[in-house]
């Protein structure tokens, strides 16, 4: 952890006068929220047989589905990515690199943190079978573990048509993100009409859509000024309020199971015109944060989140899986009645408790995000000759880089979508398990491998990005 920190120090230190340190703070925010979001609605019970089940409280808490148009701030981290995205891809062109150099670096920030997850998790799941534990119940686990994997998956493909969508947005500019977010209303009337199959392109348009507002946000077409700020924070609510109120859209913007429509996934209008508004308030906040994190000791802190921001998230399903155990095997595990005063109470010390377990993990597994971005610029791991040759050529890396990351955004799926309680040995899909390792490796090998012109100029990476 000692090497963790001094990591961070030297990043905070090295930060240019340039960098727009708000980014990096909504960032943070975002998946901070996300998590805090994520362990508040969460109700944790036994069912009839004395067996743990858990679920969300938003059924049971109507009072509360408006608060998610507050809370529900994943549209914050894609807009963000959309903006650091834009500004790493174009450094890397700067300095006369290739889309597929930046892809394979991107890599090293969001493939490593999951494999620890993976890996874990396989693990686990394999010594527990050797004590006759229920593959059913292990698949339950490994299941709920790995419920934050659906988000990486579909960053992975944003991130991987970034280079094309990037290059859509610098050609038409403003046009771009209107035409997506046609193709999300296309995508909604299809599943108003009953013909949900047709919807789920919003997983990829709607988020798209937001990704490349980022990328508007970076080029200056969205100066933070009130000019431009109000209209958006303003037709956010206004079109947020005409869809839920009078349309037929459901007031939460996080899932709530019998709903007809959702508005999280696939992402909908409704969600998008919450991410419109979120827009509006980033923009009135933008100056005086910027001049508010200026403060060393405010932005080592913000540089210490975004420094195993992959890890705080993949992990802290994780921390509440191992804290209900906990509790449970201790006879100490409180069931309160959800929306009660006693339930309401329990949020707190559950928080501070999760909070605790998940620095734990946090200390365990965030070397490995921090290295991982080490590797993505140093590109220092022995690799033999052979191999090493065959793999610096360009005619290779790219088509090596899709199948990589078209294999884990698909092994990564593939367990998502097997049934919860479908028992395998691994705990995950054994052809998920086996493609995803592979897929994983590939891309180390590339990272750890310098392509053939680089190895000629031997021109140094700059500091990474928090990304």
């Amino acid at each position: 952890m000692g090497r963790t920190f001094r990591e961070i120090r030297r990043l905070a230190e090295q930060t240019p006068p340039s960098r727009e340190r708000f980014i990096d703070l909504l960032r943070a925010v975002s998946i901070v929220a996300v998590v805090l979001g994520h362990w508040l609605v969460t109700v944790i019970g036994y069912d009839e047989n004395g067996e743990l089940i858990g679920r969300s409280a938003l059924p049971d808490l109507p009072w509360a589905q408006p608060l998610t148009w507050l809370v529900q701030v994943m549209p914050v981290f894609f807009f963000v990515g959309g903006y650091a995205n834009a500004v790493s891809l174009a450094a890397e062109r700067r300095r006369g690199g290739k889309a597929t150099e930046w892809l394979i670096a991107r890599s090293g920030r969001l493939v490593p943190p999951t494999t620890a997850l993976v890996l874990v998790m396989g693990g686990g799941a394999l010594v527990a079978r050797l004590f006759d534990a229920d593959p059913a119940r292990v698949r339950m686990i490994v299941w709920l573990a790995s419920i934050p994997l659906w988000f990486l998956v579909v960053y992975l493909i944003v991130v991987a048509l970034t280079p094309p969508m990037y290059a859509l947005h610098r050609r038409y500019g403003l046009a771009v993100p209107p035409v997506l977010v046609g193709l999300v209303a296309a995508g909604d009337v299809a599943r108003l009409l009953g013909h949900d199959f047709w919807g789920n392109g919003n997983f990829l348009f709607g988020w798209l859509a937001i990704h490349q507002m980022g990328f508007v946000w970076r080029d200056g077409l969205l100066p933070a000024r009130p000019r431009v700020a109000v209209p958006l924070l303003l037709a956010g609510i206004g079109v947020l309020l005409l869809l839920t109120l009078v349309g037929p859209y459901p007031i939460s913007m996080i899932n709530v199971p019998g709903e007809r429509l959702h508005n999280m996934s696939p992402p909908s209008l409704a969600l998008l015109a919450v991410a419109t508004a979120q827009l509006g308030v980033a923009l009135l906040l933008r100056d005086r944060t910027e001049r508010w994190l200026r403060r060393t000791s405010r932005w080592k802190a913000v540089v210490a989140v975004n420094s195993v921001i992959m890890t705080i998230f993949l992990w802290h399903i994780s921390a509440v899986i191992l804290l209900v155990a906990a509790l449970h095997v201790a006879g100490l595990l409180p069931t309160p009645e959800a929306g009660s005063a006693a339930w309401l109470a329990w949020r707190i010390p559950l928080l501070v408790m999760l909070s605790a377990v998940l620095a734990l993990l946090i200390a365990i597994f965030g070397p490995v995000e921090v290295r991982g971005a080490e590797r993505s610029r140093r590109r220092s791991l022995p690799t033999p000759a052979g191999l090493a040759r065959m793999v610096s050529c360009q005619a290779v890396r790219l088509p090596l880089t899709i199948a990589g990351f078209a294999g884990v955004a698909f092994a990564l799926l593939s367990n998502s979508l097997w049934p919860s309680t479908a028992p395998t040995a691994s705990g995950m899909p054994w052809a998920a398990l086996i493609t995803y390792l592979a897929c994983a490796a590939v891309l180390r090998l590339l990272r750890s491998t310098p392509p053939a012109a680089e190895t000629e100029r031997s021109t140094p990476h700059p500091p990474p990005r928090l990304v």
